[in-house]
């Protein structure tokens, strides 16, 4: 007889932890099988301090293979489930598609950025839930401070010295919280303008920062921020962004290149596609996190709406607490499926939270003690330490070194705007040319998606403040395109006319053009291909692309600007060969020019 085959889908905080308990109790009678886009576990809460420069990347992922041993892991997103089929197919890295067959089943896809129907906010805002997004937010902050530094406009200082976040809930709290202390770090080395400083503002339509914790908490957390300089606006968030600034609900407009968005999360798109009832986009499963009707299936984290035992009528938040306890009993469930040990409801007890506010201040109510300063500061690193599956001597040698070096601010480019828009399906896994792309749809309950074509998103390189020799920005403090970039003017003959004028600095659009192929209506047992490989649109042609800033909003089409070289101002110049479809386009790290929209907004720049 062969031994049962369980596939877990996701590697987040219950699919690591589900895994992992599982490849122990079952003691290789069961076929482990981990579909997961990365090959690591990334521990959410320090994400943070990547971005503030105090912890290496590596430091906060944990290898799969390393630590789940029994357990095979393969590499790839699942597109499709067919349930009656008992079958979870997949795309991998590289394009190749695969299908994995099942006798048990665990959901654990997580969640991905939360977006709200703000104009201008999917094109201009980054979100903050994988290591991309938090390698860009470094990079892009550091960028800003060593530009204002060489301004000579002091409103372009000004507005590159400002970084909005949206959302005052844990995330948001700790961005801004270590991002102040960062470019506070920063500027000490770089010579600004007199009074000039850089600004962080924390915005949420909630009464006060943090409420989902203690009121006194909140209020320490608060205290903390204002002492460091962060302007909180509490019951304010954007009611429209730009590539300039934004527009806030009182009001007020407020010039920046930051926009951080932080105001949720939502469950992954994935599990719409079952057409199994659902709460909130969330999956419906019992007290012991079986899907009904589906005894062979369970779900769990983020992705699942767990029965709340002790708060009847209600769902467990979507937390990474919840999310680790959730893997443990679902392994208990999942063997007891098997004849391996007995089943149990999921029952938890409140331990208390940890925010870490930076340095030696943090808000933590550890067994409900409120407590706050140093020793808040050390039950939460503690707290850290005990909870990380690995990296622990990693991550305290980390701080230790923070404690006494400075930190070294330095942007490393690797990490492109446009390869972590906002509306991303996979927020864990940055957007590379030529990869085939997981796409969904935006909003959530409508079980369609769009697929996404990737060969026409290349352009979106960030374009460098200082032109090449030979091609003069013309003193251009407001971003104007070059006049004399290589190849050519800049989108002299693009089907949006002539370039954008408005640029709030020399980057080019976020998020570039791109196809959209509207897809069908996706039933439960019926897979298909996640997305399709496309190469860049013909020159001369038009391509459609997606423009949403609206959870589960129509998308229009607006023309894009063709990959091939352009004229030069003294002439045809010879455009060579067409280059492959799996590359960028020319140019030394210089993007085709920006494209003037037809749809009536300004042009996307950097946020």
């Amino acid at each position: 007889m062969s031994r049962p085959r369980i596939v877990i889908v996701g590697a987040g905080f219950a699919g690591y932890r589900t895994a992992r308990t599982l490849s122990r109790l079952t003691r290789h009678q069961a076929d482990i099988t981990l579909l997961n886009p990365t090959d690591y576990f990334l521990y959410l809460p320090l994400l943070p301090q990547v971005a503030a420069g105090i912890l290496e990347p590596r430091r906060v992922s944990v290898s799969l293979s390393g630590t789940l041993p029994h357990v095979r892991l393969v590499l790839g997103e699942a597109d499709g489930i067919d349930l009656d089929g008992h079958t979870v197919h997949y795309t991998g890295p590289e394009g190749e598609e695969g299908t994995l067959p099942f006798d048990r089943l665990v959901l654990a896809a997580g969640s991905v950025n939360k977006l709200l129907p703000v104009p201008g906010v999917a094109e201009h805002a980054h979100g903050f839930r994988g290591l991309p997004e938090a390698l860009y937010l470094r990079d892009h902050v550091t960028r800003q401070v060593e530009l204002a530094a060489a301004a000579k406009d002091r409103a372009e200082c000004a507005a590159r010295c400002t970084f909005v976040v949206v959302g005052a809930g844990y995330t948001g709290t700790e961005v801004a919280a270590h991002g102040a202390m960062y470019t506070d770090a920063q500027v000490r080395r770089h010579p600004m303008r007199t009074g000039m400083r850089p600004r962080w503002m924390l915005l949420d339509v909630a009464p006060r920062v943090l409420p989902e914790m203690d009121e006194r908490l909140s209020r320490t957390a608060e205290r903390v921020l204002r002492q460091r300089g962060v302007d909180v606006r509490m019951g304010t968030s954007v009611k429209e962004a730009t590539h300039d600034g934004v527009l806030l609900t009182d009001g007020s407009t407020v010039d920046t290149r930051t926009l951080v968005w932080c105001v949720g999360v939502r469950p992954d798109p994935l599990v719409e596609s079952l057409g199994l009832p659902l709460e909130r986009g969330r999956l419906l499963v019992d007290s012991h996190l079986r899907v009904p009707g589906r005894p062979e299936v369970f779900a769990c984290g983020d992705a699942a709406a767990v029965p709340d035992l002790n708060q009847p009528g209600q769902y467990t938040p979507m937390t990474a607490q919840h999310a680790w306890r959730h893997g443990k009993v679902c392994a208990q469930n999942v063997a007891a499926s098997l004849g391996v040990g007995r089943r149990r409801a999921y029952r938890h007890r409140d331990m208390g939270f940890v925010v870490d506010l930076g340095g030696a201040k943090a808000a933590a109510n550890p067994l409900g003690l409120p407590m706050s300063g140093p020793a808040a500061g050390a039950v939460t690193r503690g707290y850290h330490l005990a909870a990380m599956p690995g990296n622990r001597v990693r991550v305290a040698a980390d701080w230790l070194l923070d404690a006494v070096l400075p930190r070294q601010a330095v942007q490393l480019g690797l990490v492109r705007s446009w390869s972590v828009p906002l509306e991303s399906a996979s927020p864990e896994v940055a957007r590379v040319p030529g990869r085939p792309e997981r796409a969904r749809q935006a909003g959530t309950g409508t079980g369609e998606r769009d697929a996404v074509d990737p060969g026409a998103e290349r352009a979106g390189e960030e374009r460098s403040e200082e032109q090449p020799a030979g091609s003069p920005s013309q003193d251009r403090p407001s971003g104007e395109p070059a006049k004399n970039q290589p190849g050519g003017e800049p989108a002299k003959n693009q089907p949006g006319g002539e370039p954008a004028k408005n640029q709030s600095h020399a980057e080019p659009r976020e998020e570039q053009p791109h196809g959209s192929r509207s897809g069908s209506t996706r039933a439960s047992g019926t897979p298909r291909r996640a997305a399709e490989t496309a190469g860049p649109p013909a020159r001369g042609t038009r391509k459609p692309r997606k423009t949403s800033g609206t959870s589960g909003a129509t998308r229009s089409a607006t023309p894009a600007a063709p990959s091939g070289p352009t004229r030069s101002a003294d002439g045809p110049a010879d455009p060579g060969p067409e280059p492959p479809a799996d590359q960028p386009p020319p140019g030394p790290d210089i993007a085709p020019g920006p494209v003037k929209r037809t749809d009536g907004r300004a042009a996307e720049g950097d946020s």
